[in-house]
Order: C-alpha cells, then structure tokens, then sequence
C-alpha cells in the first residue's frame, strides 16, 4: 500500500511538472527580436528562423540584412538592434570598447563583448558569368586580364567586407585599385547581393563574392582565395548592450551554434571557425 501511494505522488508530480512546463512554453510573453545580419546570410537566416519557431513560437524575428558597414553606421546611429553578426571582424570591433584603439577609433562601447563569439567561417571566390564568355581560369588568370583590360569586375565597395576582401586580394598581386577603376574595368556594389546579382545577370564578367553567395545564386566558382591573399573570413557575432530583449538575443545565438541551425549553414558552404 504504502509503494502504490509513493507511486500514485510520483505520477502525480510528474503530470504537474509536464502541465506546469508545457504551460510555461504556451504562456511565454510574446517577444520580438531585432537582428541585424550581414547581407551574405539572407537565406539562411532566414531558413534557420523557421526552425527556431519551433523551438520558441513567442519570439517573433526581425531581420535587417544589409553590409555589415551599413548595419555597423545604423547601430552607432541608434537604430534599434538585439544581436549584431557582421561579416568581419572589423565592423564589429568598431563597436566594441575591448577591441583595439586603433579599430575602434571613436571608443565606441554598444556590444556585450562577454556575449560575443565567432560564429561562422566563409570563403572569397572568384565566380564569372554564364557560359563564361571571357575564359576567366582563376585569380592568377583574372590579374593577367585585369591587366590587359580584357574583363569587367564586380567587386564590393570599400566599406563592405567582401569589398576589404577583394581590396586585399588585390594588393596581394600588386595591383593598384584606383588604376583599374579609372581604366574601367570594375564595378561596385553596396553589399554582396549587389555583385552577386550583376554577375548572376551577366551584367559583369565576373565577380568576387562568398561560397555561400555564390551556392545561393548557382554562379560558377573558378577560384577560392586563401587566407595569405586575404585572411580568414570570420563572422562574428555579439549581443547588443542596449538591446531591450539581451535574454532572447543571447538564446538565439545560441541556438544558432546548435546542431541544427550549422546544418543548415554548412548546407551552403559555412564552416565552424
């Protein structure tokens, strides 16, 4: 008798525990997320967010996509902003007080640097246009045709990340941006989409862009940069100090370095730093 009773507490504090969380779970108060995100992360982002649904059907996601030097402008600007992933380490140091002077030159303090984390690795590629038409074979054929002006580029402007990638990838086969652009054979784009876009329309011969961008697009990849020609491509990640919802930015983060959300990364071409 006195086993059946001690059973009987048990069920009973396990079905109230179930009520008791499943209620929890019904009766979140509804939340909304603001997070501003590199422009190269647009699908899976977006993607990973109807995943996160499941997992927190209160927390409803805003996206701002854009290049990270834009979203870095809008945060120092006052734009209202949750969590902050950048394309580079750059924009996201200029943001943080614990990041060096000489980065972040107006001592700007606005991300929870003990939040912040390298979420994501990407790659610079060299993608050209359907069918290829200028024969363009890799970075070291580019040059030799840059050179001869016998293509047209798309690249990113300087204040964009994959722009600062393709400056230093430039520099690396001593080539002189300011030269080139005045003998007309580059073109620029405000953020990755833009290049992407005029090489996915053959409006360019070829472009510079991230594996994932290029994935997305279905653009042809000749080439990969490596990190001597232009250094990792990091992207980081930080909750914002005045963010209104700092818990739910910090949860979402880390979901999004859970099992799930990296597949859908890894899907098109992210890695783990």
């Amino acid at each position: 008798m006195k086993m059946m009773k001690t059973l009987a507490m048990v069920l009973v504090l396990v079905l109230s525990l179930g009520v008791c969380s499943g209620g929890l779970a019904a009766d979140a108060e509804p939340t909304e997320l603001i997070v501003f995100a590199a422009a190269s992360m647009t699908d899976t982002l977006q993607e990973v967010a109807k995943l996160y649904a499941e997992a927190a059907p209160n927390v409803t996601i805003s996206f701002n996509f854009d290049s990270s030097g834009t979203l870095k402008t809008q945060i120092q600007e006052g734009a209202e902003c949750d969590l902050f992933i950048s394309a580079g380490q750059k924009q996201m140091n200029q943001l943080d007080i614990t990041a060096s002077a000489d980065v972040n030159t107006d001592g700007l303090d606005m991300v929870a640097s003990e939040t912040r984390i390298d979420l994501l690795e990407n790659r610079v590629t060299l993608v050209v246009a359907e069918g290829n038409p200028k024969g363009v074979e890799s970075f070291d054929d580019l040059v030799k045709k840059l050179e001869s002006a016998e293509v047209f580029m798309a690249m990113g402007n300087s204040d964009v990340p994959v722009g600062q990638y393709t400056q230093k990838i430039l520099a690396f086969y001593n080539l002189d941006e300011a030269t080139l652009a005045s003998s007309g054979v580059l073109t620029y784009g405000s953020n990755v989409k833009e290049v992407t876009t005029q090489v996915a329309e053959s409006s360019v011969d070829c472009g510079v862009v991230y594996c994932t961008d290029a994935f997305s697009a279905g653009l042809t990849v000749v080439d990969s940069a490596t990190a001597e020609m232009c250094g990792r491509v990091i992207y980081p990640a930080a909750v914002l100090k005045e963010s209104k919802q700092a818990q739910a930015a910090a949860d979402f983060l880390a979901y999004l370095t859970e099992d799930a959300a990296m597949a859908v990364f890894e899907n098109v071409g992210f890695s783990k730093p």
